[in-house]
């Protein structure tokens, strides 16, 4: 009986209106007012704000000409190799001697550099045309080092001129000298094969290897200087490695591409 007396009572009056109406806990207002906060920071920053990116990929230390595998020009049994790896020998001196049944011949550099390899040994038999050595272009010790880096063809366009980049180098630990510092020199817009790569670096087995996921696409690294390391190059730490840096080191190379605005990523 009691209910239903609260019933009745109910139904006459319907409405208080004189109680006031609570349609939000203060804690509700809190967590809106942050929401939009939070919403209105992200929407300036998505149209104002910029997001940098990188693109990784294999590398190489080298001269700026690249090598070039040197050929002999007749077949016959190897009796004398006269050059040795790693010395700087100007153009048209004499790598070894080649018998042949109509005498003795000389192979010769082509252009001036630094004997990087020496495919050929005393007594090996070879033919014409056959691969003995392979010499990179440069003229002087001294000339400045270049990094090569073989990015993946769709990642080429996205590279700005003088771009950052970070090499990580193979003989150089990574923990205690840090990465080499670099700016992008240039950008080749046209893929590379496996042959192009060989022809260029004088090695078969690297233009196999920089073309093993596809044909990339070369970017040449200019490397930053610094007369205060044993190098001579800027390193991510105050001083880099206690030694100098040769050529056909491998490296990996890390390059910042052009910083996007995130409502780029939304927009068609």
């Amino acid at each position: 009986m009691q209910f239903r007396q609260q019933a009745l009572a109910k139904l006459q009056s319907p409405e208080e209106l004189d109680l006031p109406v609570r349609f939000a806990r203060p804690q509700g207002w809190l967590v809106m007012s942050v929401t939009v906060v939070v919403m209105a920071a992200a929407s300036v920053w998505a149209v104002t704000g910029s997001v940098a990116s990188t693109v990784s990929a294999p590398a190489i230390l080298t001269h700026g000409q690249g090598s070039y595998i040197l050929q002999s020009p007749v077949a016959g049994q190897v009796t004398q190799v006269i050059a040795k790896e790693g010395t700087q020998l100007p153009a048209n001196s004499p790598v070894l001697k080649v018998r042949t049944p109509d005498g003795d011949t000389v192979v010769r550099t082509v252009a001036a550099g630094r004997l990087t390899a020496l495919a050929a040994t005393i007594g090996q038999i070879i033919s014409t045309g056959a691969n003995v050595a392979a010499v990179e272009k440069v003229a002087h010790t001294s000339d400045p080092m270049y990094a090569t880096v073989y990015v993946p063809a769709e990642n080429a366009a996205a590279i700005p001129e003088n771009a950052a980049v970070d090499l990580t180098v193979s003989s150089v630990p990574t923990q205690e000298y840090g990465v080499l510092r670099g700016h992008v020199k240039s950008v080749d817009r046209s893929a590379q094969s496996a042959q192009q790569i060989a022809a260029f670096l004088g090695d078969s087995q690297l233009g196999e290897q920089f073309t093993k996921d596809g044909r990339p696409v070369a970017v040449l690294v200019r490397l930053d200087k610094s007369k205060g390391t044993k190098s001579g190059y800027r390193w991510s730490s105050a001083e880099g490695p206690p030694f100098t840096l040769t050529s056909m080191t491998v490296a990996s190379g890390s390059i910042r591409l052009a910083d996007q605005r995130p409502v780029d990523w939304l927009l068609p």
